[in-house]
């Protein structure tokens, strides 16, 4: 990239070049400042312990579906795909609506990673959203652990891989149905829509539903990391587990990138690069060039600092419960 370099002797260059370093180190340690500002207030550890109890509810009453009473006789029936996927389509219905004002009702890894993807949530607030994911999942399959019979517990819910299929092929089934799980997430509560009706929660517990339905067979349908973390831990059966954190996360990732990027981009992006970018005669797009380094890296700084300023973290649509920073 072409620059334009005022004369200058060697020392003033140097002068200048450990200005421009220690500014950069300055503006780095704000930009850390601020990512943790958000952590020590009551309203975002009221979210946290939210996520916490969501997903202990979720987890202890959607697994509890799979628990299979009649396993005690000479025939088992085979367990009821049906009961199995409208119980956690429903209970994430039911925990998003309740939970969706408090915490944004992530209850999911995945999810979780996909907002911080679209600069919806900070990665400094969506760790202790995954810690907090986890171990409320912990939560909920010991509590299933130690009021169900010993005879009757069985895997306890613990995904599997099916026999006849190949770990690859569990791995693409995961990321697809994660796909269409987190897709449905950024489409129900896009606050750009003006043509949105009905349950969002509601929706996204029929996303749930429908992945189930059609992935019980293949994987145990997990589409959410810490719902396989937590019987997993109980049980301490981790039998490719792997397949139940990298399916689902590559899943949401792909699915927030697509929405947010490709088929439905926020505007506000735009203008924003329009203040760092610009197009050249020959269409391409080059970084806006500065005399002094300096007054360049400000003006960038600036323009992500001040947005993150005035943005209160918690004042958020369902979707962007807690603003990037």
């Amino acid at each position: 990239m072409n620059r334009k370099i005022p004369n200058t002797t060697g020392t003033e260059r140097d002068r200048s070049h450990h200005r421009i370093r220690r500014f950069l180190y300055w503006s780095k340690c704000q930009s850390i400042m601020v990512a943790f500002k958000g952590i020590w207030t009551k309203k975002f550890w009221r979210a946290v312990s939210g996520e916490y109890l969501a997903t202990f509810i979720f987890v202890l009453l959607s697994l509890g579906s799979t628990v299979n009473w009649a396993a005690e006789k000479e025939k088992p029936p085979p367990a009821d795909l049906v009961l199995i996927s409208l119980c956690f389509g429903l209970s994430i219905a039911t925990m998003v609506q309740c939970f969706g004002h408090i915490s944004g009702g992530h209850i999911n890894p995945a999810v979780t990673a996909a907002m911080v993807i679209t600069r919806k949530l900070s990665l400094a607030k969506a760790l202790f959203y995954v810690m907090a994911q986890c171990l409320g999942a912990i939560s909920g399959a010991g509590i299933l652990y130690l009021v169900t019979p010993a005879a009757l517990r069985g895997a306890l819910g613990v995904t599997m891989v099916n026999s006849k299929i190949s770990v690859g092929h569990a791995l693409l089934v995961e990321l697809f149905i994660t796909f269409e799980l987190v897709f449905t997430i950024f489409a129900t509560c896009d606050p750009k829509r003006k043509d949105l009706g009905g349950s969002a929660s509601l929706a996204i517990g029929f996303a749930v539903a429908i992945g189930h339905l059609f992935a019980i067979p293949y994987t145990g349908a997990s589409m959410n990391p810490a719902r396989s973390f937590g019987p997993a831990m109980v049980t301490l059966n981790f039998e490719n587990h792997w397949v139940y954190w990298l399916g689902p996360i590559l899943g949401g990732l792909l699915a927030a990138g697509a929405y947010e990027y490709l088929y439905c981009p926020d505007t506000e992006i735009k203008k924003r690069l329009k203040q760092v970018f610009k197009r050249d005669q020959s269409g391409r797009y080059k970084e806006v060039e500065y005399e002094d380094p300096v007054m360049k890296a400000s003006s960038i700084h600036h323009i992500d600092l001040e947005k993150a300023e005035k943005k209160d973290p918690f004042q958020e649509s369902p979707g962007e419960v807690l603003s990037s920073v």
